[in-house]
């Protein structure tokens, strides 16, 4: 080969590679831009979570302070109606207690005036017996009064 068909040769080999070359450089330049493109939306997606997470923060400490806020109020009203109930309970309780008292007050008096009543009756029958068996005595020859055992 000749002097002249290398230099050609070179000079076309030197072309193809500066072909190459500028595509390389165009494609590390689209990389770079597709690179920063990537950047900015992940800073973006970056910034766009911080506030969701502060609005999250913010949302949670609002609910924890309403819920605490919800449980004052009704463990203030549970026990107040726990307060109510119970006195009334003692009252039912008291007044259920003095009935009682007083019906079983009644019902020993009632059976003192019985017992009475019956000591009483069982005392005159006692006495007509003791008078009847005097009788009897009395007539000796006409009835006879035997001693059961």
């Amino acid at each position: 080969m000749k002097k002249e068909h290398l230099e050609i040769l070179l000079e076309d080999i030197r072309g193809k590679f500066d072909l190459v070359l500028a595509g390389q450089e165009s494609l590390s330049k689209k990389i770079d831009d597709r690179f920063d493109t990537l950047n900015e939306k992940v800073e973006q997606n970056t910034f766009m979570i911080n506030v969701l997470n502060e609005k999250i923060d913010a949302v949670d400490k609002r609910l924890s302070e309403k819920i605490d806020t919800v449980d004052k109020r009704l463990s203030e009203k549970i026990d107040a109606v726990d307060k109510r109930l119970s006195e009334k309970i003692d009252a039912v309780d008291k007044r259920l207690s003095e009935q009682i008292d007083n019906v079983d007050k009644r019902l020993n008096e009632k059976m003192e005036n019985v017992n009475k009543g019956l000591s009483v009756k069982i005392d005159a029958v006692a006495a007509d017996l003791a008078a009847h068996r005097a009788d009897t005595e009395a007539h000796h020859g006409v009835y006879q009064v035997k001693e059961c055992v």
